[in-house]
C-alpha cells in the first residue's frame, strides 16, 4: 500500500490513470452531434481526456497544452488522438467546456468517485474521504472588477482656455544672400 505514483507527465502515470477514466459514460452523455454547420471531429471523451492532461501534466494552459499536444506522443495516446497534426485547438476545448458546464463536470467527478467511496465503505476503521470539488478557489476576489475612484490630493486647475493664443511669429523661410 505504500506504493509510490509516477511523477506528473510521465507515461507510466498517464497509463495508470488510463483504464479509469469513463469513455462510455462521458460519450452517451455529451457526445451530441450538431443539426446544422460542421460536424465534431473529436468525441466528447477525447475532449474531455485532453482537459485532464491540463491537470495531469506541466502545460497548465490550454494554449500551452495544444502547443505541446503534437510533440507528446503519451498525452496523445492518453486523449485517444491518432494523430499528431490532428489535435483539438483551443476553441473546441473551450466550447466543449461550455457545452459540458460546471454541473457536467461535477458529474463526472462523481462517477469517478464512487467506485472509491464503495470501496471504502468496507474499511473498518475510515472515518471520512475529503471532497474538495465544491470548495472556493483561494483568490482575493474578481480580477475585472472596476477600482474605486481615489479622492485628488492636489487642487484642481484653473478654468483657462484650452488652446493657447498664436505666438506672433514668422513661419516662412526666406532666401538671404
Amino acid at each position: 500500500m505504500n506504493r509510490r505514483l509516477p511523477k506528473t507527465g510521465t507515461a507510466g502515470l498517464l497509463t495508470l490513470l488510463d483504464p479509469h477514466v469513463p469513455d462510455g459514460f462521458i460519450n452517451e452523455r455529451w457526445n451530441v452531434r450538431p443539426d446544422r454547420g460542421p460536424h465534431r471531429h473529436f468525441s466528447a471523451a477525447q475532449l474531455w481526456r485532453t482537459h485532464l492532461l491540463t491537470v495531469l501534466t506541466p502545460a497548465h494552459s490550454l494554449n500551452q497544452l495544444v502547443a505541446l499536444l503534437s510533440e507528446q506522443r503519451a498525452w496523445r495516446a492518453f486523449a485517444r488522438l491518432s494523430h499528431r497534426e490532428r489535435v483539438p485547438d483551443v476553441r473546441m476545448l473551450h466550447e466543449f467546456r461550455a457545452r459540458v458546464g460546471v454541473g457536467g463536470l461535477r458529474t463526472i467527478n462523481d462517477w469517478l468517485k464512487l467506485p472509491f467511496i464503495e470501496r471504502a465503505a468496507g474499511w473498518s476503521h475510515a472515518v471520512g474521504l475529503m471532497d474538495a470539488t465544491d470548495l472556493e478557489a483561494a483568490c482575493d476576489g474578481f480580477k475585472k472588477k472596476m477600482p474605486k475612484l481615489t479622492p485628488p490630493t492636489a487642487r484642481p486647475w484653473e478654468i483657462a482656455r484650452s488652446k493657447p493664443a498664436r505666438a506672433a511669429g514668422l513661419w516662412a523661410t526666406k532666401n538671404t544672400p
